[in-house]
């Protein structure tokens, strides 16, 4: 029997057993990956996740790899219209940030079990019994499901997830090489049919994350992406020649989603992250605001483990989180509009990511 079982070893649940072991709890955190990715996704840390960090004795290390400053180079129909320098925080890859986290974990005596599917769970009035896929069983106190927008835990839990989302990917993303393009700034080409392209250099890499407009065919359907199709769409918006696209180490495609679970606590077990939400990409709240879902499970947890742990302390996180999340999707979904709008306007300052806007409380 441990403390807390933890499904998913993203920035969430790595910083949930972070903090936990830290307090001196028993922690096993599970993932049915057999391996950790390399790959940037998410990759802002606002103020508020940096603060979690410095907590957790991470941040030396992240900032260590991280840029603090970037400046954003737009450019419209291919012509530079201007720079902007901003400092919004610290940007890294997702990996990076994990394998800081798993680090500290590891020196907490902790280690990721990876190829551990979940695929029960059942509760009584001692704990929480989960079956994983090659039947082994293990016991916790409680559970938290920190394991994505496709959360295995929510689902046996019974949690709805409401909301709505588009069918269509609305952006093509990938990890590449651009061997000759600048890496002092993120470069942000728009074009005025609508379409855009952002390739940023990810720090401690020779590699951009790119983000761009899907290529359509001539019926109008989006193209399935490659590094092929990346390499037309930025010939299409970035207009450089003698560039060329290499070595796409990942290659996925971004569907807008705005969902939230209905509720972020069934008994002894719990949501967080993405399990729990899933909104725009737009001002890089997502994997941030997971994070603070983190710190806020990690207190509630520490005090019913260390009391009486009545319903009013386990209600405690519930009560904290889902006002947040729900400002969250709604800022997110409106800034995700702004910039649709912006990215047809020359020389409008759109910032995707790391925006420099003010977060809602808690994000």
């Amino acid at each position: 029997m441990t403390d807390v079982l933890i499904t998913g070893s993203g920035p969430t649940g790595l910083t949930l057993a972070c903090d936990l072991a830290l307090r001196g709890f028993a922690v096993r955190v599970i993932d049915r990956r057999t391996e950790p990715h390399h790959e940037s996704r998410g990759k802002g840390l606002l103020p508020g996740s940096l603060d979690v960090f410095r907590r957790l004795g991470v941040l030396e290390a992240l900032e260590a790899t991280g840029n603090k400053k970037v400046v954003l180079r737009k450019y419209f129909d291919g012509e530079h219209i201007n720079d902007t320098p901003t400092e919004a925080g610290l940007l890294l890859g997702q990996w990076q940030i994990e394998a800081a986290l798993r680090d500290r974990l590891a020196g907490l005596g902790v280690r990721v079990e990876y190829g551990s599917e979940l695929a029960g769970i059942s509760q009584d009035e001692s704990g929480v019994h989960a079956e994983l896929a090659d039947g082994t069983v293990i016991g916790a106190r409680y559970v938290a499901g920190c394991d994505g927008g496709r959360s295995t835990t929510r689902k046996l839990l019974g949690i709805p997830f409401e909301g709505n989302g588009q069918e269509e990917p609305a952006m093509v993303i990938g990890d590449v090489r651009a061997p000759g393009l600048g890496r002092d700034a993120w470069h942000q080409w728009f074009t005025s049919d609508g379409g855009g392209m952002l390739l940023c250099p990810m720090p401690g890499t020779d590699s951009f994350q790119l983000q761009a407009s899907p290529e359509r065919n001539e019926r109008g359907e989006p193209v399935p992406p490659s590094l092929e199709s990346f390499q037309r769409l930025f010939d299409r918006h970035a207009r450089v020649p003698g560039i060329r696209l290499v070595d796409a180490t990942w290659i996925s495609a971004w569907r807008v989603n705005v969902r939230m679970a209905t509720r972020m606590r069934e008994g002894r077990a719990f949501l967080a992250g993405d399990a729990a939400h899933v909104q725009p990409i737009a001002g890089g709240l997502g994997m941030n605001t997971g994070i603070q879902d983190a710190a806020a499970l990690g207190r509630t947890l520490a005090a019913a483990l260390s009391g009486p742990g009545g319903e009013e302390v386990l209600d405690a996180y519930e009560a904290e989180r889902l006002p947040v999340v729900a400002d969250v999707l709604a800022d997110t979904a409106e800034r995700y509009e702004r910039v649709v709008e912006a990215v047809r306007t020359p020389g409008q300052g759109t910032e995707v990511g790391m925006n420099r806007a003010q977060p809602p409380a808690g994000a």
